[in-house]
């Protein structure tokens, strides 16, 4: 089967993002799922929206989305021989919400486990991110260059989650941290892309879902990045279990991060 390509999919996302997100930006309906995240309308209206019209394009991927049943999504996640998109319809639904104009639609196409295609789309800017395996990664009509960012060896931005490390781990964090500075944006696909195109120079998470790394993770890779879990292995494996990531576009960085994130958690 010929998969469809970023530049292909990516008109799609944009259209449907614009329509549906920017009119109910920090005025839309809201509940908590039984978890305790938030949910909205643009949410349920985006997976729904979105998800239609990539069936109707292509009808023979199956769909794997945030806001979906446990059980589709399951089966489609346990059938890695066939593709299957991997939607976060609004990432940063806090944000959203709450108005604070920090947020994102997150796309990858996967097959035999591997992520082959990914987008991440910004409405606010108007920024696109995609990447295609072996193709590079690019922000609208421009290509990222990794050497860009890190080569003088220095952190000076971190993107650290706090809230899902072990307690030890945020204390050497809080008290000794190897970087200049930190932020948090709470959109982890907007982490990704940021990290990816030289906006800050190491990312941490304690726990990420799949549909929060899967585009991300090939965007950072076909960028030329790093990324792997606090023990050292892939962030994408493909299982759907929560995942840990340390990541940086310099690889000279990345083994530094690494190295003391390790020391740091007594790994």
């Amino acid at each position: 089967m010929k998969l469809p390509s970023s530049e292909q999919v990516a008109p799609l996302v944009r259209d449907t993002a614009r329509r549906i997100l920017l009119p109910s930006f920090g005025r839309c309906t809201q509940k908590r799922k039984a978890d305790g995240s938030l949910v909205t309308s643009a949410d349920l209206a985006m997976e729904h929206t979105l998800g239609a019209a990539l069936n109707a394009e292509w009808p023979q991927i199956a769909f794997v989305s945030e806001e979906m049943e446990e059980g589709p999504r399951a089966r489609a996640l346990c059938d890695t021989g066939s593709p299957y998109w991997c939607l976060d319809p609004l990432d940063g639904t806090t944000n959203y919400a709450s108005g604070f104009p920090l947020f994102a639609v997150s796309l990858a196409l996967v097959l035999e486990c591997r992520v082959q295609m990914g987008i991440v789309y910004d409405p606010v800017r108007d920024e696109l991110f995609r990447a295609d395996r072996g193709h590079g990664t690019w922000v609208n009509r421009r290509r990222l260059d990794g050497t860009r960012r890190g080569a003088e060896g220095t952190t000076r931005i971190a993107i650290v989650d706090l809230k899902r490390l072990p307690r030890g781990l945020r204390r050497r964090l809080v008290e000794e941290a190897p970087y200049a500075s930190q932020r948090n944006l709470g959109v982890c696909a907007l982490e990704w892309a940021w990290i990816a195109a030289g906006r800050a120079d190491v990312y941490l998470h304690g726990a990420q879902k799949i549909w929060d790394h899967a585009a991300g993770t090939l965007l950072l890779e076909e960028a030329g990045g790093h990324s792997a879990t606090l023990d050292g292995a892939p962030v994408f494996d493909g299982s759907g279990a929560p995942r840990s990531v340390c990541a940086a576009l310099s690889g000279r960085i990345f083994d530094i991060w690494q190295r003391w994130l390790r020391d740091a958690a007594g790994l």
